[in-house]
């Protein structure tokens, strides 16, 4: 804010009395503004006397208007803080404007009530800076805010740290100090330079920037040294620190120790790679980022032409919507059982295997592929043929067997018939000699 008014030596100086001059009008409407803005809003000279100050001054510190008019401003804040607000108001005469000026005003009641102070200049007819336009912000709450914020951050399990946009070191808690084996001290106004190496520096100052433009940047890796010596593998999830007026001055981070997640990595990858079954890991889209030394034994491709390429090289169109379906699967329950591919191997033969596929999650828990295991059904399907033919040969022994049967009861129903005959034959002669032998 500016207005134009006639110098004078009294509290009347921001007041300017109506005239006919083309001023007037402009500062009637400056005074009118100053008195009615919500904020606290007062007018001083170039020594700090205050000419003039709105109602919300008085609220704010508790003074009726009468009791702050004409005063000087060193009254009601320390020498110290009297020097700075002169250097402020040095800034104003030599810039026109000075920007969170802290001040810390005592109230009638004797609290000291913390304000940042935004002034711009007053000027009288001839252009000339004669003195200021000072808006207070109350920051009891933002420092209480604040307090909180770092009460927070200081007792975080998590180490975090406070970071300017440059990089440079404002708070760091405990828990900083017990990752990187540096005292508080050894920390705060450090450059993070001074930790990770240049190429990661770049990263971080990259990191910085997507704070700034999108508030926040995930899962960016950095590899501090310790005051031991040791690189840290760690993981930083940053968001934007913002000033009282929603601009971004800088970050927020929080590391994560990598180090026994890498060793999980590496004996999950070591796992992998030492499998005896074929297991690669894929993304969401079916590319495959690692496959061990059973997959090149099973397809006959070499680890380099299998990875960074996409299943769908490897199976049939309608293979690879089955597979896609097989990884929606396994986004929405954790995995899937006995899918079927059929991938084409280096020499084009057609494998038949089953896929058994697990869910592979990030940091956050967060699904981002599959952990997939082929199972080599050749052998199965040869045994399943092996028994089908055995079981069409075993129907056809059955057959013969039947026919062998039937001829055999045939044989032994005549043979029963005949002996039946030869009896009653037999029977037939014993009568007829008996019947001689009586005559």
């Amino acid at each position: 804010m500016a207005g134009t008014v006639t110098q004078t030596h009294s509290a009347e100086t921001a007041r300017v009395p109506k005239k006919a001059d083309g001023n007037s009008r402009e500062a009637l409407d400056a005074n009118i503004i100053i008195a009615n803005a919500p904020d606290p809003v007062f007018v001083s000279d170039l020594e700090g006397r205050i000419l003039q100050a709105n109602e919300a001054v008085s609220e704010l510190l508790g003074f009726r208007p009468d009791e702050l008019l004409e005063q000087s401003l060193s009254r009601f804040i320390s020498p110290e803080e009297t020097r700075e607000f002169m250097d402020a108001l040095d800034e104003v005469v030599e810039r026109g404007v000075t920007r969170n000026a802290r001040l810390n005003s005592r109230s009638a009641s004797g609290e000291v009530i913390p304000t940042s102070l935004n002034a711009s200049a007053l000027r009288g007819p001839d252009g000339k800076v004669i003195g200021a336009i000072g808006i207070l912000r109350d920051m009891r709450e933002v420092d209480e805010a604040r307090r909180y914020a770092e009460s927070l951050i200081k007792n975080a399990p998590d180490p975090v740290f406070v970071s300017d946009l440059e990089g440079k070191i404002l708070q760091a808690n405990d828990a900083v100090s017990d990752l990187l084996g540096f005292r508080e001290d050894e920390l705060v106004e450090q450059s993070l330079a001074r930790f990770i190496s240049p190429e990661e520096t770049r990263e971080f100052t990259a990191a910085l920037r997507e704070v700034v433009e999108r508030g926040v940047t995930r899962n960016a890796m950095l590899h501090p040294r310790s005051a031991s010596g040791e690189v840290i593998p760690t993981s930083l999830n940053a968001s934007a620190l913002r000033d009282a007026e929603g601009r971004v001055i800088g970050a927020i981070g929080i590391l994560r120790d990598m180090r026994e997640l890498d060793k999980a990595r590496a004996y999950a990858e070591s796992l992998i790679k030492n499998a005896p079954d074929p297991v690669f890991v894929s993304d969401l889209e079916g590319r495959i980022l690692q496959a061990n030394d059973a997959v090149s034994q099973l397809l006959g491709f070499r680890p380099d032409e299998l990875l960074e390429q996409s299943l769908s090289r490897f199976i049939s169109p309608e293979e690879t919507r089955e597979f896609t379906a097989a990884l929606r699967e396994v986004v929405a329950r954790g995995v899937t059982r006995n899918a079927r591919l059929n991938p084409r191997s280096a020499s084009g033969e057609i494998i038949p295997t089953t896929l058994n596929a697990s869910a592979l999650r990030d940091l956050d828990g967060k699904v981002i592929g599959a952990i997939g295991i082929l199972r080599d059904m050749r052998a199965y399907e040869r045994v399943v043929r092996d028994l089908r033919a055995s079981q069409g040969e075993l129907q056809e022994k059955i057959l013969d067997l039947e026919k062998f049967e039937e001829v055999v009861v045939g044989r032994e129903l005549k043979m029963i018939a005949l002996e039946k005959e030869v009896e009653s034959l037999r029977q037939q002669n014993e009568r007829m000699k008996a019947e001689r032998n009586q005559t």
